[in-house]
């Protein structure tokens, strides 16, 4: 059993969380808000999960996911997660998170970014290219035919490993995208986002296989 904290607990936060409850991982919620206003979610998600503080669930995870908005990213408790391998599931929108010179001018991957706040953690980049109930909805077990694939990105092997270890807990398997540095391939808008499992309208969303998603990959432009 892995322990996964979670800095921040939104829709796709709370997706991951219910699957790795569901796959027999212990989750730690935390959000801005406080533990009280994850005590629901927490109760919901059965006796695998508590809520705690950004602090707490970084410090207590085995892997940590990162899922807030990148204008949060210096708010992420770094002293915790050094050493640790963390999921970043983040999306830039500057509509959001207003304009970020390095990001705009595409110098940096949002990951890139995120790991100057966090310089001493292990960095994976996943699950930020699918619909948070397209993710609870095409899990599927090892071996199914109709088993669906996630692009991940980083450049720690060791923490690659972690990070496909425990996707394939989830019912995903994985396609190794490169280096941090190339994670912009499955960045808001590129081919590999969203449109190979299907609209939004389409709640339980479409299988997805390993060549489609090398293919989606592949053609991303900068």
């Amino acid at each position: 059993m892995t322990t996964v904290g979670f800095i921040g607990s939104g829709a796709l936060g709370s997706a991951i969380a219910r699957l790795a409850v569901e796959a027999g991982h212990q989750v730690v919620l935390s959000n801005s808000r406080g533990p009280e206003t994850l005590a629901d979610t927490a109760a919901e998600l059965g006796p695998r999960a508590y809520a705690a503080t950004s602090g707490e669930a970084a410090a207590g995870g085995d892997i940590v996911v990162v899922t807030v908005p990148v204008k949060a990213f210096p708010y992420v408790p770094a002293a915790p997660l050094a050493g640790k391998t963390v999921i970043d599931t983040c999306n830039y929108g500057p509509e959001r998170d207003g304009h970020i010179p390095e990001l705009d001018s595409k110098s940096l991957t949002s990951s890139e970014l995120l790991l100057r706040y966090i310089p001493d953690a292990m960095l994976v980049k996943a699950f930020n290219n699918i619909f948070f109930k397209h993710l609870l909805s095409l899990a599927r077990p090892a071996g199914a035919a109709d088993r669906s694939y996630l692009p991940i990105a980083g450049d720690s092997a060791t923490a690659k490993a972690a990070v496909t270890e425990f996707i394939e807990s989830l019912g995903y398997s994985v396609v190794d995208a490169g280096a941090l540095a190339d994670s912009w391939r499955q960045a808001t808008g590129t081919p590999v986002w969203g449109t190979p499992y299907g609209p939004f309208s389409n709640e339980k969303g479409q299988p997805v296989g390993e060549d489609a998603i090398r293919a989606a990959l592949a053609t991303a432009t900068r």
